[in-house]
């Protein structure tokens, strides 16, 4: 089992009874260090305090249950507005709202359309773009999904 799903597994039930969900847990090399990062998100969003709470909680778990044995620095984070949509809780999620996706390959010559997001499957996603109107995308075919963030 890969050291992601293990610490998954161990806090999941923990971070869902202070109130968050977990989203993701990440365990990467950075700038020489190992980091394991848990993702989380709530309907009320994810503060800092928060973060810190949650990371209180789940420290005393992973030190018992010792899921990783080299030395490595705990984070906790708020999933993000900029967060790619991978998952189907993601799409879910976006249902009704404005996307940006980058292609590998161009549709209608363009490798990046912005578009409201109508539908998903476990394939394939649809979205309203303006002057083309629905345009169905494979999931395999986009290099990044992501919420369109307007800084108008």
């Amino acid at each position: 089992m890969k050291t992601t799903d293990v610490v998954d597994s161990l806090v999941r039930e923990r971070i869902k009874e202070l109130g968050f969900e977990l989203d993701e847990v990440e365990y990467i090399k950075e700038y020489g260090s190992m980091v394991l990062t848990l993702y989380i998100d709530s309907p009320n969003g994810v503060t800092l305090d928060d973060c810190e709470r949650v990371s209180r909680a789940v420290e005393p778990v992973l030190d018992e249950n010792d899921p990783i044995e080299e030395a490595y620095y705990l984070s906790v984070s708020s999933i993000g507005l900029d967060r790619p949509i991978k998952k189907d809780k993601d799409f879910q999620r976006n249902i009704g709202n404005k996307l940006q996706v980058k292609l590998y390959a161009p549709v209608n010559k363009k490798k990046e359309l912005t578009g409201t997001l109508k539908g998903f499957d476990d394939e394939s996603f649809t979205i309203a773009v303006d002057k083309l109107g629905d345009v169905t995308i494979k999931r395999k075919d986009a290099a990044l999904i992501k919420l369109w963030i307007d800084f108008e």
